[in-house]
């Protein structure tokens, strides 16, 4: 048997130290959390010499940072950012064992995102063991907790890291270089009505049949107002009614009923604004419903100048003339909006990411680990 590469050794490795978000699993279970990822990240630093580092987000979850200072004071600095959590499914036991099989890697995580952990891990560590090193830019490695559910790690870095020149997210692009995406937001709508015995309907008022009218005002007129906006990398902005409950048994009027709206936005577009367009449209067809709180902070969209020098710098190094848009969010945006120009780039395929045969080529690994040692060593 052919010896494994550097990269598809870490990537087995990290798929079989669980790091699961704590949102998908009951509190308590071992597997929760990415506190074991973290320490084998840091221990895998510190052993090339490179100083760990943590940063506390929330109770038990810390991102970590490794970095990679340059021959001569840093007057620059690059940032990797993949996440470290992942997410679960019934069958996750076995997706924690990793294994190969005819070029691919099979395993949670594999492709979103420690197969980026791996590649970008790989790459700095390469960096730092021989060879030419960056004269004036800092390599920072940054680990980050919670993408999967609330951007907890990023958002808290953009608040109180060391803002960068460029960050680059990982997640599975294809080794397309991303400089735009979606954001989104999700709202709750309610109606209300009058409750009356189901033998005398005519006594209440249906709170589902006019909410019933809403998402057909929604998933008809809104829609296609929205189909006429577009973007260059992004398309067109959406709406989807995902969720919806009322009334608690058939012999009773509903007296409410609430949806559940996950609205993916285009730059430009922000919450408050899609809340008066939402308003806009039902009052203008005589229907009425109220917001309701989620609690959930929107993630914005992203839109980076493809012309920068770094983001060139990368297209070159990834052999790409042009940059593309993707229709997901990650932790790209809170980081951009921390004052640190962002984009996205990593090895494996969106379309495997969450599923139940999760799996990653080790070709594109391999790839996206010398395209990225390739970028690093070119740096100033």
């Amino acid at each position: 048997m052919a010896a494994r590469s550097l990269p598809v050794q870490r990537l087995l490795d990290l798929i079989a130290i669980p790091s699961v978000n704590p949102a998908f699993l009951p509190a308590g279970d071992p597997r929760a959390g990415e506190a074991q990822v973290a320490a084998f990240v840091a221990d895998l630093g510190k052993k090339a010499g490179l100083a760990p580092e943590f940063q506390a987000v929330a109770p038990g979850r810390r991102n970590v940072l490794l970095h990679l200072s340059p021959a001569a004071p840093a007057r620059h600095r690059v940032l990797l950012a993949p996440h470290l959590d992942t997410v679960g499914l019934p069958a996750l036991d076995t997706l924690l064992h990793p294994r190969v099989q005819g070029g691919r890697l099979y395993g949670r995580g594999a492709c979103d995102t420690k197969g980026c952990v791996a590649a970008m891990l790989s790459a700095v560590l390469a960096v730092a063991a021989k060879g030419p090193r960056p004269a004036e830019t800092e390599i920072l490695f940054l680990g980050l907790v919670d993408e999967e559910n609330g951007q907890l790690g990023s958002r808290h870095y953009a608040a109180h890291g060391e803002r960068g020149d460029l960050a680059i997210v990982g997640e599975p692009t294809r080794l397309e270089v991303i400089t735009a995406h979606k954001g989104d937001v999700w709202l709750q709508l309610k109606t209300s009505g009058r409750s009356a015995h189901g033998a005398t309907p005519q006594l209440g008022r249906n709170a589902v049949h006019a909410m019933a009218r809403v998402v057909d005002a929604l998933e008809t007129d809104y829609r296609a107002e929205l189909n006429r906006r577009s973007h260059p990398l992004l398309g067109s902005p959406t709406i989807n009614v995902g969720a919806i409950a009322g009334g608690t048994q058939p012999n009773i009027v509903p007296n409410e009923c609430v949806i559940s709206i996950d609205r993916r936005t285009l730059p430009g577009e922000s919450e408050a604004g899609v809340r008066r367009e939402i308003t806009r449209l039902l009052r203008a067809k005589g229907l009425k419903a109220t917001f309701d709180n989620l609690r959930l902070s929107p993630c914005h969209p992203l839109e980076t100048d493809p012309g920068l020098p770094l983001v060139r710098q990368l297209c070159r190094a990834a052999g790409r003339t042009r940059t593309r848009g993707v229709h997901y969010f990650c932790d790209a945006a809170p980081l951009a909006e921390g004052g640190t120009p962002s984009v996205v780039f990593g090895p494996g395929d969106i379309a495997q990411a969450h599923t139940s045969d999760e799996w990653i080529s080790t070709a594109s690994l391999e790839r996206g680990t010398a395209i990225l040692e390739k970028f690093l060593r070119g740096l100033p």
